[in-house]
């Protein structure tokens, strides 16, 4: 850095000088510490039993044209009463918070993050080289358990995946990293605002909780308020239905599941009320082209990366105007 004739400190070079042996550093430690292992061990509790007893259902199902792939995702066994995507909206949240809960904060307690910026190393890189190495430690354990449930298909059902499924599989891939960048964002936020891990965990986990147990319910009782009394035609009723959901999509999980929902079930043509004048011409159950389920989810996939982006820029402002030095 040097400093100008008004007395203001400029910065020489690239902001993200540094970037690479901080992204590498924090990944290899993700990748080895205890706390990965045992929230991989966590993820495969959760998500085996749905997997098993999907294959055991679909074992007996012989149209080849079924999307079977698809359907060890989606099916809702009766043994279990959860699908394998339901279990992940649970899991990947927890996932994404364990992994960066006290990426920043740890730092200032161990009195380390003046030390790591005495080097050439800016704060730019600093906060984005921990953003993507949690990020990048959980693309591998999504990655990881994926090839693991289409393994299990594959000797259990005895087909292999059609491209189309393959497609469809890989865009679930990047929802769910885009869902987990969301939450992980918002647990980096807590760890920059926060000097307490203890404090950043408990906050990044009650907004989960939050909207995971009370918004569903709150936003019915925000639609009850406004909605009139007596709904007297087909466009009052969608008019309702259209804030309903767009309350509800405030929540990262509503986008993750209708993104999902649309992208690993070909049959669904629309993530809200269908009205008559929709279904002219459709043929119901018929399943959609991969394309056309990308442009009806797009605005979903977009709404992910737009709230990880815009979280992780609150963090960043934030961290760029805390004091370092211990």
């Amino acid at each position: 850095m040097r400093r100008t004739d008004q007395g203001a400190v400029r910065r020489k070079g690239s902001p993200f000088t540094g970037l690479g042996p901080v992204f590498m550093k924090e990944l290899a430690d993700h990748l080895s510490s205890v706390r990965m292992m045992v929230l991989t061990l966590f993820v495969l509790a959760f998500g085996a039993f749905p997997v098993a007893s999907s294959l055991q259902t679909l074992r007996t199902v012989v149209d080849p044209n079924s999307f079977l792939f698809l359907r060890i995702f989606t099916l809702e066994p009766e043994q279990v009463g959860i699908s394998f995507i339901a279990a992940l909206n649970f899991i990947i949240p927890l996932m994404a918070i364990g992994l960066g809960f006290d990426s920043v904060n740890s730092e200032f307690n161990r009195r380390t993050l003046s030390r790591v910026l005495s080097q050439p190393i800016y704060r730019d890189a600093l906060l984005l080289g921990k953003f993507l190495a949690g990020l990048a430690t959980f693309a591998v354990a999504l990655v990881a358990l994926w090839l693991i449930v289409v393994g299990a298909g594959l000797l259990l059902l005895g087909v292999p995946p059609r491209g189309v499924e393959v497609a469809r599989g890989l865009g679930f891939l990047i929802v769910a990293i885009a869902y987990g960048g969301v939450w992980l964002a918002i647990s980096m936020f807590f760890s920059v605002v926060f000097r307490s891990t203890a404090t950043s965990a408990l906050c990044a986990l009650g907004l989960w909780l939050f909207f995971f147990l009370l918004w569903p319910q709150l936003a019915s009782a925000i639609v009850s308020g406004v909605a009139p009394s007596e709904i007297r035609s087909l466009e009052e009723y969608a008019a309702v239905q259209d804030i309903a959901m767009g309350l509800m999509r405030l929540s990262p999980g509503t986008l993750f599941s209708e993104a999902v929902l649309g992208l690993l079930s070909p049959e669904t043509r629309t993530l809200g009320p269908m009205l008559p004048a929709q279904m002219r011409g459709a043929i119901m159950g018929a399943p959609l082209p991969f394309d056309q389920s990308l442009l009806l989810i797009w605005p979903q996939i977009t709404g992910l990366i737009a709230g990880m982006i815009v979280v992780f820029a609150a963090a960043y402002v934030v961290f760029q105007r805390e004091e370092v030095r211990a």
